[in-house]
């Protein structure tokens, strides 16, 4: 499993009831999590004093309720594979997200690694980073030392993470900030000839483009993941992939990377990824990654 372990501004707390208990810096929220399947009693004293809790709505969606909660606050990570901090604005919006993904901390920590010994080697590393959110993996490569396309369908989400970057001090790195749906922008980017050392994608289950274009992420990611590697160049140095939907298992997402990318050599590694339990120790599931890269795992 790749588990988040370096984080000292969050934490997941305690797990119950179709809910996790969260510390995101100095406060304390409640949202669902669909693995949470198990009620176990909810001992810790946190869960009776919240700064904000998701409630969701039994015909879809949901709503926040709030206590004592900013409208914006944010949160530091820093692991021996960064040579900077990086910072995150964070806020409650739709659907029960804040703006970060804190369990993609152990995908950074392998890239970054990965960027710095082949920068060290005098290389130059360009990164493509498609659904790119607000850009914890397109920061954490910039402080890595590479040029970084990243890339979104979302105005307000490249905006956000334009912010973190100025947080973070990363507003002078090599970046390319880029609004658009990313299968369009991919299919651009092979008839332009542009090529890069590494992708990265964390798409979403189901999603709406700029024009309001559908993707279903089931039927749709094993042609962009070909189509992507006609963008790679001829030694890649790593393609990440991640998936949010219980549907795509690690072996799955391995299948797939095994079957595009065999041409290039190298080695893939699929894995849930899970963030630790404070009061207990266990693990929570959030998803896969499948990481392929030319190094040994």
């Amino acid at each position: 499993m790749f588990i988040a372990q370096n984080w000292i501004d969050y934490e997941v707390i305690d797990t119950s009831n179709g809910e996790k208990l969260e510390r995101w810096g100095d406060f304390y929220l409640v949202r669902p999590d669909p693995q949470v399947i198990w009620n176990t009693p909810k001992k810790d004293k946190h869960w009776k004093h919240i700064h904000g809790h998701y409630h969701r709505s039994s015909k879809g969606g949901g709503e926040w309720e709030f206590f004592n909660l900013p409208k914006q606050w944010h949160i530091q990570y820093q692991s021996p594979s960064l040579t900077q901090p990086l910072t995150f604005h964070l806020k409650p919006f739709s659907f029960k997200h804040t703006g970060l993904f804190p369990e993609q901390a152990t995908n950074w920590d392998w890239f970054c690694k990965l960027i710095s010994e082949s920068i060290k080697k005098g290389k130059t590393v360009k990164v493509l980073n498609l659904f790119a959110y607000t850009g914890g993996a397109t920061l954490a490569c910039a402080a890595a030392g590479a040029h970084v396309t990243h890339v979104d369908a979302s105005k307000g989400m490249v905006n956000w993470a334009k912010e973190n970057a100025a947080a973070s001090k990363l507003s002078d790195k090599p970046i390319r900030w880029i609004v658009d749906d990313c299968v369009k922008f991919v299919e651009r980017e092979i008839r332009r000839g542009n090529h890069y050392e590494a992708i990265i994608m964390d798409p979403p289950s189901y999603g709406r483009g700029p024009k309001g274009e559908i993707w279903k992420i089931e039927e749709a990611i094993y042609e962009l993941i070909q189509k992507c590697t006609k963008l790679l160049c001829e030694e890649p140095l790593f393609f990440l992939i991640n998936s949010y939907t219980t549907g795509l298992q690690p072996a799955v997402l391995s299948y797939m990377l095994n079957t595009t990318l065999k041409s290039f050599g190298g080695h893939v590694d699929s894995q849930e990824v899970c963030l630790p339990v404070s009061s207990n120790g266990l693990l929570l599931p959030c998803g896969a990654s499948a990481r392929f890269s030319k190094m040994p795992h």
